[in-house]
């Protein structure tokens, strides 16, 4: 896989896919311009560089259909005010008006396509729309480590008809981190994973029980965890599809040597709402009336008893329902205690991401991925088809 330093620029049309799928509000503003701001590095070195700059992403699922409300504009202008300069956006990512723009570029140029999913063809991985999106570039560049697990015609197909590919510098420090993370971790190492559901993490958790030292479990989804080992869940979230499952990972765990870490103890509540009242229980104590919405005190000094001296940390998943106090204390504390360790540490997931930012921690972790559903694969063992087109260039 060549890295963007690998390649001439100068002159090229350089077609970079990159993830400008940001989260916007009512007003249509950027809410949050991590993934955008994340590209910039790539950006400046193929602009420095003298290259035909050509953006191009997703936003939302337009499914197909030209809607106003999934246009990349607020990320063209957010673009625009973190280089300080205009970004001109596209009037589509195909046809004879985007050829001609393309062509009209100079060196040190830069163009955004408007959103590749207004096709439907994008999704479905057409070779005639990926011949089409390949006739702009002379380069291609991946940059959008959080769509690479899509085969799609921008993500994976086009790739195999422009004669020189190669990953961004974003990509390529993804999949740095995760190697460093995952193919040679310093010992001890443990996996920490929350979040709603057990079915979502089912192949993380069997990909990773081999591998690690410790796995620490959270969130909603150890509620099925609890079930499983025959304690009062009250009115909490249980997938009971998934409790015998449950059982079976505790006992391969048991079986490697892992040591298995559950919440001692929760915060509970009737209902989730604002004002809530709530109070800490042991976890054998949850009450039918009630709901675990978050881990106790004495929970968050078990994982952090267990945490301080692992050399190589994974987390993936919010401990409760941070979104909403007084549910985010235990959550917030394993993000904080994270920020403070001298090992690697990296971080994977929206959520987990969110809660570091507003912990004030996202600036201590050594890594923080900015793929979703990409790092939840890539930590299941699964290949990513966009990077497994840029290793075939």
């Amino acid at each position: 896989m060549k890295t963007l330093d690998e390649v001439a620029l100068k002159g090229k049309r350089v077609f970079m896919r990159v993830d400008f799928n940001v989260p916007l509000d009512k007003e249509r503003h950027v809410t949050d311009d991590l993934r955008i701001r994340a590209v910039l590095p790539s950006i400046e070195k193929v602009l420095a560089s003298g290259g035909r700059l050509i953006l191009a992403s997703h936003l939302g699922r337009p499914k197909g259909k030209v809607l106003p409300e999934f246009s990349l504009r607020p990320a063209a202008e957010r673009l625009a005010k973190l280089m300080g300069k205009p970004v001109f956006l596209a009037p589509d990512c195909i046809g004879p008006e985007v050829e001609n723009l393309v062509a009209q570029l100079k060196d040190g140029d830069l163009l955004l396509l408007e959103n590749l999913r207004f096709h439907p063809e994008e999704e479905k991985n057409d070779p005639e729309f990926c011949r089409r999106l390949a006739g702009l570039a002379d380069v291609y560049v991946n940059e959008a480590f959080a769509a690479s697990h899509r085969a799609h015609a921008s993500v994976e197909g086009m790739a195999h008809f422009v004669p020189v590919c190669a990953a961004g510098y974003r990509l390529q420090k993804e999949i740095d981190y995760f190697r460093k993370a995952m193919d040679n971790p310093q010992r001890p190492m443990a996996i920490i994973v929350g979040g709603a559901k057990v079915s979502s993490k089912i192949g993380l958790l069997e990909n990773l029980i081999p591998r690690t030292d410790y796995l620490i479990i959270g969130g909603a989804m150890a509620n099925t965890f609890f079930k499983a080992r025959g304690l009062e869940t009250g009115k909490s979230m249980v997938e009971e599809d998934f409790v015998e499952k449950a059982r079976q990972l505790l006992a391969e765990g048991d079986k490697r040597g892992v040591k298995m870490l559950l919440p001692v103890d929760a915060v509970v509540a009737g209902e989730v709402s604002d004002g809530a009242t709530s109070r800490q229980v042991p976890i054998d104590k949850v009450s039918a009336d009630m709901r675990i919405l978050d881990i106790g005190e004495k929970s968050v000094a078990l994982f952090e008893a267990a945490l301080t001296n692992c050399r190589t940390i994974i987390w993936n998943g919010p401990m409760g329902v941070f979104e909403k106090p007084p549910f985010d204390k235990g959550t917030f504390a394993l993000a904080k205690f994270l920020g403070s360790l001298d090992a690697l540490t990296v971080v994977g997931g929206g959520d987990s991401a969110s809660a570091l930012r507003q912990a004030k921690a996202d600036d201590k972790v050594s890594y923080i991925s900015t793929g979703g559903g990409a790092f939840l694969e890539m930590l299941e063992g699964k290949e990513l088809p966009g990077v497994s087109a840029l290793d075939k260039c």
